[in-house]
């Protein structure tokens, strides 16, 4: 790029030397501009229409209709020109309005705004507005949870946690341990209708209950695996057989650092004595109301999606037959999670989100 452009015989002043450079580095440029940016920086190296339609693979016309565009105008000149249409109607007094209401009012009949009732508050017909919220990104009838940790030790969970994760320790394996608690075995009370070409699975929305499971599960953050186990009951007790099977599935030369919540089976005093006979497990606890913290929760949305939700089970046995079918076909194709924030980064986040429940008046 050197060449471009000398003292002498000023082809590209330096303004466009950057600018042209810029539209060739940028990844979300249009194909077209950086195309005709590669145009003009081949002519200002001093080599003709033919050469430079030779080396693009395109037309000495196209090349030629550029160069002139870029004589014209400079770098305007490659930009696109206006489309024909009809011009806009709706003015930015009117979009301005539209945004207004919508971020900071709502109607008197309703917690959220919608294209009709938003199109008679303001005159407008339900396309346009509907057309306006696309164009910013706007769904009043959209709602998204959160809820910020009270825990005291919540930064210092955080960073433990997280450089597990990022920097696990050698010679050990972590693991994600959680129980998803009450699986229901849910049998419909008519049979499904199988889907159809031009129409969906169907089932009745009432159901007959067959029983209840636990749900075990530690995941490898390392090669994604998941060691999984069903229990009748949630309790200390079932925790600790669980750990006995941790304890044999894991080889005897490792570590066993676990990533838990604060559920109260945890820390009982019989999981407490077992840990002191045991001195290569470690426990790590998550803050708490932070389950997001632990990758098994990921898992256990995998599990439901793909396999409960939907299944129908006529006993507690063929539920738990299902989850263990699901674990062996998952496990033969197991990858790990990848996790990518780092613990600063995460409570960057979480004080953004405490400065806009700040701001927020409530």
């Amino acid at each position: 790029m050197a060449n471009l452009y000398t003292r002498e015989n000023p082809i590209l002043s330096t303004a466009e030397v950057e600018e042209l450079q810029r539209w060739l580095r940028r990844r979300k440029t249009a194909q077209g501009l950086a195309f005709r940016a590669q145009i003009i920086v081949a002519c200002a190296e001093g080599e003709s229409d033919l050469k430079v339609a030779a080396r693009l693979n395109t037309t000495r016309e196209t090349v030629g209709k550029w160069r002139r565009r870029f004589l014209k105008a400079r770098c305007d000149g490659l930009l696109d020109e206006p489309r024909p249409g009809a011009p806009r109607e709706i003015g930015d007094q009117e979009v301005e309005r539209v945004l207004s209401l919508t971020l900071e009012s709502v109607p008197t009949d309703a917690t959220h705004w919608s294209t009709r009732s938003m199109a008679k508050r303001c005159g407008m017909t339900q396309s346009s507005i509907s057309r306006i919220w696309r164009a910013f990104g706007l769904q009043p009838h959209r709602q998204e949870t959160f809820k910020l940790s009270r825990d005291p030790l919540f930064i210092e969970k955080i960073r433990d946690v997280v450089g597990l994760y990022l920097d696990p320790p050698e010679r050990a394996v972590v693991l994600c341990v959680d129980e998803k608690s009450q699986i229901q075995a849910l049998d419909r009370t008519q049979p499904l209708l199988p889907m159809r070409p031009g129409k969906c699975e169907r089932r009745t929305h009432d159901y007959e209950r067959h029983g209840t499971t636990s749900l075990f599960a530690a995941l490898n953050t390392a090669t994604g695996e998941v060691l999984g186990k069903c229990y009748r009951r949630h309790r200390s007790v079932e925790f600790r057989r669980f750990l006995d099977v941790i304890d044999k599935n894991v080889p005897a030369e490792l570590e066993i650092h676990l990533v838990l919540d604060n559920y109260g089976t945890h820390k009982t005093a019989l999981i407490h004595n077992y840990l002191l006979s045991r001195p290569r497990f470690h426990l790590h606890f998550t803050p708490t109301s932070a389950s997001w913290l632990n990758q098994v929760e990921r898992w256990f949305a995998l599990i439901t999606e793909k396999r409960i939700r939907r299944g129908t089970f006529r006993s507690t046995p063929a539920l738990e037959d299902a989850i263990r079918q699901y674990l062996e076909a998952y496990n033969r194709e197991s990858k790990p999670f990848v996790w990518t924030k780092s613990a600063s980064e995460i409570l960057d986040n979480l004080a953004h989100y405490c400065g806009l429940i700040s701001d927020s008046g409530h």
